[in-house]
C-alpha cells in the first residue's frame, strides 16, 4: 500500500527528527506509530529513522552493520539477545512479530 502524499511528507519529516536525533512531539510519534502498524512503507521508514540514529554507535565493519545496512533485526540494541535460558525463548525469538501475510485474521494488511 503506498501512502498519499500528504501522509509520506508528514511521515518523512518525522522520520527526518528521529534521524537527527531532535526532540518529536508525542502527537507526531502517536500519529508516526499507528501509521506504521497499519503500512510496510511507513513501517520501514520509521525503523529506517531509528537506524540511522544510532547508526553513530554502530560499526559498520560488524555484523551489527552488515544488517542495519540489510535493514534485518530490530534496530533498538537493548531488545537484541544474546544468550537463551530455555528453549521455549528460544521458539519465542524466531517468532514473526506481525502476523502472516495470509493469515485470515490480518485484516489490517493488504500490502
Amino acid at each position: 500500500m503506498f501512502l498519499s502524499t500528504t501522509y509520506r511528507l508528514r511521515l518523512e519529516a518525522i522520520c527526518n527528527k528521529i534521524s537527527n536525533g531532535e526532540q518529536v512531539d508525542l502527537s507526531e510519534m502517536i500519529w508516526a506509530q499507528k501509521l506504521s502498524k497499519t503500512n510496510l512503507v511507513a513501517e520501514r521508514m520509521m525503523r529506517q529513522a531509528r537506524r540511522n540514529s544510532m547508526s553513530e554507535t554502530i560499526n559498520q565493519e560488524s555484523l551489527d552493520g552488515f544488517l542495519n545496512a540489510l535493514d534485518l533485526g530490530n534496530p533498538d540494541p537493548t531488545t537484541h539477545k544474546s544468550s537463551f535460558e530455555t528453549v521455549d525463548e528460544i521458539v519465542d525469538f524466531f517468532k514473526r512479530d506481525t502476523l502472516d501475510q495470509n493469515d485470515e485474521n490480518n485484516w489490517r494488511r493488504r500490502d
